[in-house]
């Protein structure tokens, strides 16, 4: 696999130490305890499970086949109760019944198939990840583009260096069921500080789900634009299936965090996307990821419903969420404002809303297009029949601010 810009990180480990610089696409010194690296060591230890066998990928990236109730999000404390592991039986014997060579995305491994069934794919985390990771703290996290503000409200001499361009439900007291969405697969430019997402969010109250497509050299080591989920329950976030409120993986031949091939290319056709959905389960109350590409999406993992303070959506947004510590800002899209194209701008089609009742929306009547700044970012959305993909958000940007 061809890694374009490799990343700029030095971790100097002597006496507990890690020296490093912000300015310098680094990240700030800080020391620890033996307390402190006992702690790194139990949250690797639960994140990174016994695996059953080692898989790689057809571009020789290494995954841990880890069993399907042995991942990080069953050792959240309502997941020892054995009634809802009862209500998992159903998903569990889907699997254990699944034929190896039946597999839909057997062509991703080097094996041809992905994981033994009963288990399922999940990458390994470094302790260099977590520090990565931890260095940012809150500052490098996902958000919704609700409550942003242009200044750090912790430190007034630096701008909040969240930015985004997203047409977003209207405050008018609605609730939602999920959401989903085509979305054009772009690789914009980014720092090794930096990312650029192009996602959904649903908001729930103080909770939410992201899902979508990254950039972001922090999480994944390289600039090729890669799925991701975000998950925030609680006052407890990570990606993917990264702790015990993390998603629950459900396919033993799909994962998270597997770079995107093809990619789009401005100026040309066609367009390359694939389909992303977050939806609630009526039966169940799981909520559920879906994925796919010209094909019907599949569920590839969930969320029981109990994770969540409440049970259903106050807000939903499309677009593009960019972040930069310290540096002029990132590209979004394809770092060009749009011009309502669908061969020259990154562009989200086909969303829909399950409402309230679960009746499934394709208007989306009541949308309102946010950028916070338009130097840097700008959002359309319209359903112009003109534009093939029904209701389709134009976005992007060439940052810098």
């Amino acid at each position: 696999m061809e890694v374009r810009g490799p990343v700029i990180w030095m971790f100097l480990m002597c006496i507990g130490h890690i020296i490093v610089s912000h300015n310098n696409d680094f990240v700030e010194a800080k020391s620890f305890s033996k307390s402190e690296d006992l702690e790194i060591e139990k949250r690797l230890k639960s994140i990174n499970k016994p695996a059953v066998k080692i898989i790689k990928t057809i571009d020789g990236e290494r995954y841990r086949c880890v069993d399907f109730f042995k991942q990080p999000a069953f050792d959240h404390p309502s997941m020892k109760n054995h009634t809802y592991h009862y209500k998992m039986r159903p998903i569990w014997k889907g699997i254990r019944e699944r034929k190896t060579n039946n597999t839909g995305f057997g062509y991703l491994w080097e094996n041809g198939v992905g994981c033994p069934i009963g288990t399922v794919p999940i990458q390994r985390v470094t302790k260099d990840d977590l520090l990565r990771l931890d260095s940012f703290v809150d500052n490098h996290k996902p958000r919704g583009s609700w409550n942003t503000t242009t200044f750090n409200l912790n430190n007034p001499f630096h701008p909040d260096q969240h930015h985004y361009a997203v047409a977003r439900t209207k405050d008018i007291g609605r609730r939602f069921h999920g959401a989903t969405m085509g979305l054009c697969i772009t690789a914009p430019k980014v720092k090794p500080t930096q990312f650029s997402n192009s996602r959904l969010h649903i908001q729930m109250g103080r909770d939410f789900l992201q899902a979508g497509l990254t950039v972001n050299p922090v999480l994944y080591k390289d600039k090729q634009p890669r799925t991701f989920v975000y998950t925030s329950a609680n006052g407890k976030s990570c990606y993917n299936s990264n702790c015990n409120v993390g998603m629950i993986a459900i396919r033993h031949d799909l994962t998270l965090g597997l770079a995107l091939q093809p990619v789009s290319t401005r100026g040309s056709r066609p367009s390359y996307y694939t389909k992303i959905g977050l939806v609630k389960d009526r039966k169940s109350g799981n909520w559920l990821l879906r994925m796919g590409g010209n094909y019907e999406p599949i569920n590839i993992g969930l969320w029981p419903g109990h994770r969540f303070q409440q049970g259903f959506g106050d807000f939903v947004e499309w677009g593009g969420e960019v972040y930069s510590a310290y540096l002029p800002s990132p590209q979004m899209g394809y770092g060009y404002f749009p011009i309502q194209d669908k061969s020259y701008d990154a562009y989200i089609q086909h969303i829909s809303i399950l409402d309230r009742n679960y009746n499934i929306d394709r208007n989306v009547d009541y949308l309102e297009d946010f950028s916070d700044n338009n130097r840097g970012y700008q959002v359309i959305d319209t359903r112009d029949p003109r534009h093939s993909g029904g209701h389709i958000i134009f976005y992007g940007g060439p940052g810098n601010i």
